[in-house]
């Protein structure tokens, strides 16, 4: 008899392991886009993904943290689009106000994805990491460039607070006709930047490039 590798059978096993993660997350992904994202069950997500239900708990302890697992993949699919036009941005302020400006507009096409990412990136602190630590890295060269009375840390959490309140509000349909301009000017004064500055860093906004639509996207987003 042939003798199994300890450690390729323990490599088989997390891939197969993250093969059937990513079946349920799209799972997830294209029955979200099909329907309203409170309707759907776990019954129908492994049904869906061709699994059993008994499978779903291996990976997922419920239905809230698959969602949030979706809503960091779009997170994490859109931060990564964007990051060819940030990183031709030399101004560390200017990159934080196009990262909240393009995810603005991003909600404003999709109030659907807004308001997913805004409930689950509120109740999961894993949702959006690797987002949350560009706009960390970007606050914290605006303040070795000139220092603020405020920490960087208490920044980081203004701009993301108000950021995911626009993107709930968004997504409840409670806010759609004011400017993300004003939304973003509003988030730059919060955290110390004159008038005259943000109005400068907004001036200097680049022309954001058409995304591709989400697959999040509900009939009745509620």
């Amino acid at each position: 008899m042939a003798k199994i590798d300890p450690i390729r059978r323990a490599q088989i096993g997390q891939e197969k392991r993250a093969r059937t993660r990513a079946q349920l997350i799209s799972a997830a992904s294209s029955l979200f886009a099909r329907r309203a994202i409170e309707s759907v069950t776990v019954d129908d997500v492994v049904t869906e993904a061709g699994v059993a239900k008994g499978t779903f708990y291996v990976h997922f302890d419920d239905l809230q943290a698959l969602t949030a697992a979706v809503a960091d993949e779009l997170i994490g699919t859109f931060d990564a689009l964007l990051q060819p036009e940030r990183k031709s941005l030399s101004d560390p302020l200017l990159r934080v106000a196009f990262g909240c400006h393009c995810f603005i507009e991003k909600a404003r096409e999709d109030p659907a994805w807004a308001k997913m990412v805004a409930r689950m990136a509120s109740s999961y602190p894993s949702v959006g990491k690797v987002a949350r630590s560009r706009l960390f890295e970007d606050l914290r060269l605006v303040f070795v460039e000139t220092p603020r009375e405020l920490s960087l840390e208490l920044a980081l959490e203004i701009v993301l607070g108000i950021l995911l309140q626009v993107l709930a509000a968004i997504g409840d349909r409670r806010l759609s006709s004011d400017d993300s301009k004003s939304m973003i000017a509003s988030m730059l004064r919060a955290i110390g930047i004159g008038n005259s500055e943000a109005r400068s860093v907004l001036s200097r906004l680049p022309k954001l490039t058409p995304q591709p639509p989400s697959r999040v996207r509900s009939r009745r987003a509620k």
